[in-house]
């Protein structure tokens, strides 16, 4: 019988100062979902004949974290396979669940993000680890809120975090009841799972509901911002910027999961 492989919170490292707050945030959401700690580096054509020394020092920084978190798995990987393939080749292949990398470097990583089926958090390499304990959740008449609402749910059962959700307001009929089908969904799925939640209807159509729900999310106590990417790019979106890209710039310290619903999100595995 195969061996059972551990899902993975992956933490894209950059072999650089940045590197401490990309791994602390790692190990919080690791710890919360009770899963292996990775820490990958890509190696760029230069990079490929000091391979072995690349993967030692990323077998370095995990000498502390063995002593003072022992029960903490963790691994390694190096890697010089193609940026934008890497999430799915992760996911499939090494049971990735969660990408984490910074906020600074979204662009680099934007096209990968629109390819892959496991979400991306992208934090502020400069700010504080998140407690995860406050989460703003955007809520618009796409069906694949479901996704972001499942990792909500997700963030509340193992964290105990709060979500506070803002609905899309709607002009029309029928966008007002997919909106509330949305709602009604968040509110079955959390009321199920005793997550404590609030759902407050906003003043903007969904075409900028994110931007009102992260106005919310800077002005109050928030530790995390759950967003659901574009579900259609065009190349105009790629030159003035995907709405996703113009969140986490605005985000500062706050730190976004990024969900893709242009593809079937893989689950997480109690």
């Amino acid at each position: 019988m195969d061996e059972k492989k551990e899902q993975k919170i992956i933490v894209f490292t950059t072999l650089s100062g940045d590197d401490k707050n990309l791994i602390l945030n790692g190990i919080k959401v690791a710890d919360i979902f009770k899963k292996e700690l990775c820490l990958l580096y890509r190696l760029n054509k230069k990079e490929r004949k000091i391979r072995d020394s690349i993967e030692m020092k990323l077998h370095e920084y995990l000498i502390p974290l063995k002593k003072e978190i022992p029960i903490l798995k963790t691994s390694v990987h190096v890697t010089d396979e193609k940026l934008n393939d890497l999430p799915e080749i992760l996911a499939d292949n090494h049971e990735a669940i969660v990408l984490i990398a910074s906020s600074s470097e979204y662009k680099k990583y934007a096209t990968a993000g629109t390819r892959s089926p496991v979400p991306f958090l992208f934090v502020n390499p400069g700010s504080s680890v998140s407690p995860f304990q406050k989460i703003i959740l955007p809520i618009d008449l796409r069906r694949e809120n479901s996704d972001t609402t499942l990792w909500c749910s997700w963030f509340g059962r193992f964290a105990k975090s709060e979500i506070i959700a803002v609905a899309a307001n709607e002009k029309s009929r029928d966008s007002q009841r997919l909106v509330m089908q949305n709602v009604m969904m968040a509110k079955k799925l959390f009321k199920k799972t005793g997550i404590g939640h609030k759902i407050y209807k906003g003043k903007k159509s969904s075409f900028n509901n994110c931007f009102e729900a992260m106005d919310l999310a800077l002005n109050s106590d928030t530790d995390l911002f759950i967003l659901l990417g574009s579900s259609v790019i065009t190349p105009i979106d790629w030159l003035i910027g995907l709405p996703e890209r113009k969140i986490i710039n605005k985000a500062g310290n706050l730190p976004v999961l990024l969900v893709n619903p242009r593809r079937d999100n893989y689950i997480l595995c109690d």
